[in-house]
């Protein structure tokens, strides 16, 4: 037994050992403790130091002049800038960068923005606008109004004094989800994209039935509308126009025609007869 004893005599901490880790604790403690302390104070020196705070804009109708904007086309200026109203008079440390960024995608026309803190006391905006692929025609109550989607099915207000060149998409429903207008508006820009130049004289794209496209088409200075299908946009027809003397001068009343069978044109009397 007194071997044993012995063993554990010398594997028991002594008091130094102890007094050593019990010293080591206490420092970290107190680092611990010190570098919170040096955090809270800095933060706060942060928030009340007025060097740090945003200055609002110097009269009524004015710009802030540390906040930058750009990107602002057709958005409205003022409404982007009203985001920024509650933050005037604030400490930069406190602006809520994400909270910011995603009203300013709530405002119609923007689509996503970019906001960078550069201290002490300036933000730097930079919107990115949503790019028109059509124009629409939409229901109202005495009359309907024309406006402009996007591809993911957002419909815009016209801005005045804007001139855009786009088809007009008929079979849009206002009463749809925007994920599901942005399939038809991206089903129709599959159609002109591998039509290439043959779409320059597209009028309109009717997306009301995405397994059959039709668009009205100019040919010799007549309006005629085509179904496409959902394929073989460009052979289907191109094989439309090569032909289309000699088919106006059988069926010069045809104003339809149905170009679903690749190695078939079917045309529509006025009358709406099949021939």
């Amino acid at each position: 037994m007194a071997p044993q004893a012995a063993a554990k005599k010398r594997r028991a901490p002594g008091i130094g050992t102890i007094l050593r880790y019990g010293f080591l604790v206490i420092a970290i403690s107190v680092t611990l403790a010190g570098g919170i302390y040096a955090s809270q104070q800095f933060q706060q020196f942060l928030i009340r130091d007025p060097r740090f705070f945003l200055p609002g804009p110097a009269d009524y109708g004015l710009d802030s002049p540390n906040l930058e904007l750009a990107g602002v086309k057709y958005a409205s200026r003022a409404q982007v800038l009203r985001v920024f109203e509650q933050d005037y008079g604030r400490s930069l440390y406190l602006f809520p960068l994400v909270e910011r960024r995603r009203t300013l995608r709530n405002v119609r026309w923007v689509h996503d923005a970019t906001i960078v803190r550069i201290w002490p006391n300036r933000l730097s905006v930079e919107i990115i606008e949503r790019q028109p692929a059509a124009f629409v025609k939409l229901p109202g109550d005495n009359i309907a109004r024309w406006a402009l989607i996007d591809d993911e099915g957002v419909i815009l207000d016209p801005p005045a004094k804007a001139v855009f060149r786009l088809p007009v998409l008929a079979g849009i429903r206002p009463s749809e989800s925007p994920e599901k207008r942005g399939t038809r508006v991206r089903r129709m820009q599959r159609l002109t994209k591998e039509l290439g130049r043959l779409a320059d004289k597209i009028s309109e794209v009717d997306v009301s039935d995405l397994d059959n496209l039709k668009i009205t088409e100019q040919v010799e200075g007549t309006a005629v509308s085509l179904m496409l299908g959902d394929r073989n946009f460009s052979s289907r027809l191109g094989n439309f126009l090569d032909h289309y003397p000699d088919i106006h001068a059988r069926m010069p009343q045809a104003s339809t025609f149905d170009l679903r069978l690749d190695d078939r044109i079917t045309g529509l009397e006025a009358s709406s007869n099949g021939r």
